[in-house]
């Protein structure tokens, strides 16, 4: 047959099967060999079978949908980062046969549009994004007993809950621990919003490797914002303009290091020479050329983790949940690879 998308009939007849029996080796029924199941779905992705939501929705009493729920507050959830999680959770979803649910809300909405969405039985689980240090969507949906995954992680201990996260608290104590023995001991952390875990982890990794060295990082180089480019010019213009200026500068996305170097352009310095930069890259796709630099050297160093891997992997946690009910909590801690380029050099004399 042709890469053309075929139909639930035509992947029966390829494989001399009934669509009863093809439908549920694909939906998971106990009652179907797990030898035939995988000849069904070999032969799925072979042909390009895409199962209909809503046909599977029928025959296994599911929703066969994922649920995003989107506050808008001060910050908004969605920009790149977001979009390349929501590709890379996409990809999944698809081959399940799943769909999403993007419900954009205010913020004294959001805990009530999660009850909502339960209770109807709209969606078959949810994806958070963004966790707080300390999150009450987390024990919401714990006592609610709906499927959840974590994009990140908060401080409840009392609540066991699935999460991958990536090891923010050792990047950056990596990071500043490698400015650091370049003889940078004056440096700025441009860090995400710090009500959000991911930025306070990374302000204590930041934190810890000076204070390991007998240092104290300044208070006044250190800045918690939404991680947009206009931020890192305006914290450019503002902490270049000082005498005392920091030689290196840490930050939590490629999207404030753009504004960052712009700054310094305007003032005459050069990333690796002047100052030192390291970045978190979470490899958006619109930025495709932020680690492939000139003789295979990316121009930023950096702390490179794939955002849309992560979207994979949350996704692959919570179609596990959905699909084995009544299982532990899964938790999976990522480490960022750490790769050196051309925006950092020893301190200046």
């Amino acid at each position: 047959m042709s890469r053309e998308k075929v139909n639930l009939k035509q992947l029966a007849q390829e494989l001399g099967l009934s669509q009863t029996t093809v439908s549920r080796a694909l939906n998971g029924f106990p009652e179907v060999s797990e030898r035939t199941r995988e000849r069904v779905v070999a032969a799925a992705d072979r042909l390009n079978y895409r199962p209909s939501a809503s046909a599977a929705s029928l025959a296994t009493g599911k929703a066969r949908t994922i649920g995003h729920v989107v506050p808008l507050a001060e910050h908004m959830m969605i920009n790149p980062h977001f979009s390349d999680f929501l590709a890379g959770a996409g990809e999944v979803y698809a081959r399940s046969g799943y769909e999403m649910l993007i419900r954009v809300v205010s913020q004294d909405d959001e805990l009530s549009i999660y009850r909502d969405l339960a209770r109807t039985g709209r969606v078959d689980g949810f994806v958070v994004h963004g966790p707080m240090n300390e999150d009450p969507r987390i024990p919401l949906l714990a006592s609610l007993g709906v499927p959840f995954v974590v994009h990140g992680r908060c401080h409840h201990s009392s609540t066991e809950f699935s999460w991958m996260d990536v090891n923010n608290r050792e990047a950056f104590r990596r990071a500043t621990d490698f400015l650091l023995d370049l003889g940078h001991q004056r440096m700025a952390l441009v860090n995400g919003l710090e009500t959000m875990n991911f930025a306070s982890r990374r302000r204590v990794g930041f934190e810890e490797a000076h204070r390991a060295r007998g240092l104290e990082a300044d208070p006044s180089l250190i800045f918690s914002r939404d991680m947009v480019e206009p931020y890192g010019y305006d914290v450019g213009r503002q902490i270049f303009a000082k005498p005392n200026r920091p030689t290196a500068v840490l930050l939590s996305s490629v999207l404030p290091a753009i504004g960052l170097v712009r700054a310094m352009g305007e003032l005459g310095l050069k990333a690796g020479e002047d100052v030192s930069i390291i970045v978190f890259d979470d490899q958006l796709s619109f930025l495709q050329q932020s680690g492939d630099g000139m003789r295979g050297v990316p121009f930023f160093t950096a702390m490179r983790s794939s955002i849309r891997a992560a979207g994979r992997r949350v996704a692959e946690m919570l179609m596990d949940q959905i699909n084995a009910p009544g299982g532990e909590p899964a938790a999976e801690l990522w480490e960022a690879e750490f790769v050196v380029g051309r925006s950092t050099g020893p301190a200046p004399n």
